[in-house]
């Protein structure tokens, strides 16, 4: 399966700018990015980072309140704290052997960043390659990593996969199967998470919102700053 699979990432890989680079700190902005975002969201905002802040000693000398403007709009706020304070960990230490040390780095990120940065031959297991390799009882290596995020991503799919264009059909004993939909994700439209994003736009534009449970929670993962009742970005 495995030279079926390269086979066909060769002549239909997408087209993503941080497939062109091994330097760890873009792959990891692009990483950090992508975690819930969709890829056509990054791309932009990813170029315009680096464009920003071009090397991880740039990005931790930025100050926190610069780092989470520039971060509006991807969601998850939180993410940029830790990409935050993950350049400024490299920055002063270097990158450590293991990924994880790094604030915000998980075992799929840390796989990721060693694999395409690194040339550690880790598969980084996201929701596409479990699915292929859960359908197709196959085990793949490092090398298929960028192949299988294609192939789950434009082939087989959550529900009604592409069996007809996978380059494994011939001996995947899911082929034709259709699955039932996943479960969704709470609207984001009146929830929780919407009352924190609109705290934090408010305070980044210099201005006092009055949800005190969504600023106390925002000061809670370090988004702002609370003095004597008011918000601030951290500095």
């Amino acid at each position: 399966m495995k030279n079926a699979l390269l086979a066909w990432f060769q002549a239909n890989e997408r087209d993503l700018p941080w497939r062109k680079t091994r330097d760890p700190y873009a792959i990891l902005v692009s990483e950090v990015m992508l975690q819930q975002t969709q890829v056509d969201r990054v791309i932009p905002r990813w170029r315009a980072w680096l464009e920003r802040w071009p090397t991880v000693e740039a990005l931790a000398a930025a100050s926190a309140a610069d780092v989470i403007v520039a971060w509006q709009g991807l969601g998850y706020n939180r993410r940029a704290i830790n990409l935050h304070r993950a350049a400024q960990h490299v920055a002063t230490h270097g990158w450590p052997d293991d990924l994880t040390e790094l604030p915000g780095v998980g075992a799929y990120t840390a796989a990721a960043v060693g694999n395409f940065a690194f040339g550690h031959d880790v598969l980084p297991v996201d929701t596409n390659v479990r699915r292929v390799q859960e359908r197709t009882g196959e085990s793949f290596d490092g090398s298929c990593a960028q192949a299988l995020f294609d192939l789950g991503a434009t082939i087989c799919l959550a529900r009604v996969p592409r069996c007809g264009d996978c380059p494994l059909a011939y001996a995947c004993p899911s082929r034709g199967r259709r699955y039932e939909p996943l479960r969704k994700q709470p609207a984001f439209e009146g929830s929780f998470r919407q009352r924190r994003s609109l705290a934090l736009r408010a305070v980044a534009a210099g201005d006092q919102p009055a949800d005190g449970d969504a600023l106390v929670s925002l000061a809670r993962d370090g988004l702002v700053v609370l003095h004597d009742g008011v918000a601030s970005l951290p500095a």
